[in-house]
């Protein structure tokens, strides 16, 4: 059987470049509902906001380098479960915070700021937990990213259209109110239509990872809810930050995780794999989480 740490995804050049403008919107649209009211809010009491930070930047991929510790998966899905621990909260956070009666302004604040320290962070942690493992450093090593081009891409797609929807929503607040839902629906629709056209194209190489896959992925985002919750606990902090903090953990942009694969991996086949998975399965983890804090 073929080895998945040997195989490139295809995904083309088109499909790549699509996948970049509908990020790029649904950063767009997250961005609308972005007041200066809710950073006057948030951080009026910043200890939420520092200690959801903390674990989405700092703790997660800590954890996920103990995971990989732990399990020794195959080094291409290592690295795969690295890139998403390295990126910035996902785009479905914060509607998953308010199905959950959670503080929605923390949530939003909170993907805002980690997208934003995604410029550093992402390559930071990437570099640093890659090479840390020897079975990922030879990735890395054998890859030669050129670090520069990867801050300018989330820059491009991350940044920049979080500062026009900040400044659309300021100047023109009726049209971004009008325009700001129907953005959203349409650029996740698409994003989800993009992630499973490539898992078919390519499901050959899913169908016959795909327990592997369900498994790492369902630990890693178990255990990504799981340090969200148990850190904004132990601090004592209100319910609702709990709720916003856990789910902002749990859910990762794996959608710049899959671009970053793409463009400086070559669709490399576990990190394409794990990322992809990623991006379907904390949807449904996400609603289950979401269902259960609605509950309580």
């Amino acid at each position: 059987m073929e080895n998945i740490d040997d195989v490139v995804l295809s995904f083309s050049e088109d499909s790549l470049f699509i996948l970049n403008v509908v990020l790029a919107f649904i950063m767009f649209g997250i961005s609308l509902d972005l007041k200066f009211a809710s950073f006057r809010n948030v951080l009026s009491k910043p200890i939420s906001l520092t200690l959801g930070l903390l674990c989405q930047l700092g703790l997660l991929p800590l954890m996920t380098f103990g995971l990989i510790l732990l399990f020794k998966p195959l080094p291409s899905m290592a690295l795969g479960m690295i890139m998403v621990a390295s990126c910035p909260g996902g785009n479905i956070s914060n509607f998953m915070s308010s199905l959950a009666g959670a503080n929605v302004e923390l949530s939003i604040v909170m993907t805002v700021f980690s997208s934003i320290g995604a410029l550093f962070f992402t390559p930071f942690n990437l570099n640093l937990y890659g090479m840390a493992y020897a079975p990922t450093r030879e990735i890395l090593v054998a890859v030669e990213l050129d670090w520069l081009k990867i801050v300018s891409t989330i820059m491009l797609i991350i940044v920049i259209p979080i500062i026009l929807g900040k400044a659309i929503s300021h100047y023109f607040p009726v049209r971004a109110e009008r325009i700001k839902k129907p953005i959203r629906k349409l650029s996740m629709l698409a994003f989800l239509i993009i992630v499973a056209f490539a898992l078919v194209n390519n499901g050959v190489y899913f169908r016959r990872y795909i327990g592997l896959v369900f498994l790492l992925v369902l630990v890693h985002n178990a255990s990504a809810f799981s340090l969200g919750f148990l850190v904004s606990k132990s601090f004592s902090r209100p319910s609702r930050d709990i709720r916003s903090i856990t789910i902002e953990t749990g859910i990762q942009n794996s959608g710049l995780g899959l671009i970053l694969i793409f463009s400086f991996f070559s669709g490399l086949g576990g990190m394409a794999v794990v990322a992809a998975w990623w991006g379907i399965w904390h949807i449904i983890s996400g609603f289950m989480v979401s269902f259960i804090f609605s509950r309580i």
